[in-house]
């Protein structure tokens, strides 16, 4: 049985039990004793950028007036250690980002073509609005296409009428880009969520009917999926269990960015390693787990962090193909989840 939690309206309440000493068996596919779930996120040209005092510069092609540039995750470390940020616009900045959109991406996207594997990704709708070639290659490659919100900004301290028409947004962009222009993204990650976000978002996929197909990634705690009681009580509209796929901040290549954090491919590499070996082990023992590991365009699509990547590919391959490991998508391991533990109304 998998654990429904409990964490009232708007995160009112704490859940601080998980799963405690004996986490459910996730029987993954083929008798797998790990899940490995890969996630590109795709921000480059939705992040913070500062006000243009150019009259030529397009709305349709800049997010102007956003009161500063952006700091974070780029190769100038992050704020504060940064300074203040500029109220201007930083091409050194902009830049970084549309490296990861003009090749960066790409090179992420040949390399799980290579061997053969498949990633969720992150996509804000605002950055995939501005390039949605991006959207249509992941779709080729049998990728999915999963929301990241509007904008690559922090929701904290944003009202709930701009969330909700954000959130909206967002899903508009995704699905205009998808093949038949109207294919709503299944899995949703805001990052820098507010205690609303998971409540609109919720409300948003209820109203379009598909509160029982989504899932929502804005959680760190746990090694497994997991239902939450509905974080939009109803008694007028079906107000199902919303599942819980745990996304992860350590597994993650943005600690190139951030200090203490990676300063080389072989720190990366050897990260990855060890917490896929220690997962594998514990599943080895009977209680598999997964491992989610996430990715930027514009840090590890970068050549000297490609290669460490590389090898942490190319040793989940070698897993794979020993039937140790099933590496899939997250609207997959949703599918997979649902079937196996069906949530309880």
């Amino acid at each position: 049985m998998s654990t429904v939690f409990d964490l009232g309206v708007d995160h009112s309440r704490r859940e601080l039990l998980g799963y405690g000493a004996t986490p459910p068996d996730p029987r993954w596919p083929g008798g797998a004793k790990i899940c490995v779930s890969f996630v590109v996120n795709y921000e480059e040209g939705a992040e913070h950028i500062g006000t243009s005092s150019s009259s030529t510069v397009s709305r349709e092609n800049y997010n102007e007036n956003d009161g500063h540039a952006e700091v974070f995750l780029t190769e100038n470390g992050v704020g504060p250690t940064v300074g203040t940020p500029k109220a201007h616009r930083n091409l050194n900045v902009e830049q970084q980002y549309e490296f990861g959109a003009h090749r960066g991406f790409w090179r992420i996207l040949a390399l799980f073509k290579r061997h053969n594997l498949r990633f969720t990704s992150w996509a804000v709708g605002r950055a995939v609005q501005l390039n949605p070639s991006v959207a249509k290659a992941m779709e080729e490659a049998k990728c999915e296409v999963a929301s990241h919100g509007w904008r690559w900004i922090d929701y904290a301290s944003m009202s709930e009428q701009e969330e909700t028409q954000h959130v909206k947004l967002a899903i508009e962009a995704l699905a205009k880009a998808s093949s038949d222009g109207k294919t709503t993204p299944r899995g949703w990650y805001t990052g820098r969520q507010s205690l609303q976000t998971r409540r609109i978002v919720y409300e948003t996929y209820r109203d379009l009917g598909m509160a029982e197909q989504y899932y929502d990634s804005d959680a760190y705690d746990e090694d497994l999926p997991y239902y939450v009681k509905s974080p939009s009580p109803s008694k007028e509209k079906a107000s199902p269990p919303l599942l819980v796929i745990p996304y992860t901040l350590d597994n993650n290549d943005m600690k190139f960015g951030i200090a203490p954090g990676f300063s080389t491919s072989d720190h990366f590499f050897t990260y990855l390693k060890d917490a896929f070996d220690v997962l594998l082990e514990e599943g080895q023992a009977g209680e598999a787990k997964m491992m989610s590991i996430g990715l930027h365009c514009r840090m590890v699509g970068r050549p000297g962090r490609l290669a460490g990547l590389t090898r942490f590919v190319e040793y989940v391959k070698e897993h794979e193909q020993r039937g140790l490991a099933w590496v899939a998508t997250r609207d997959e391991i949703a599918d997979h989840w649902r079937k196996t533990y069906p949530p309880q109304q």
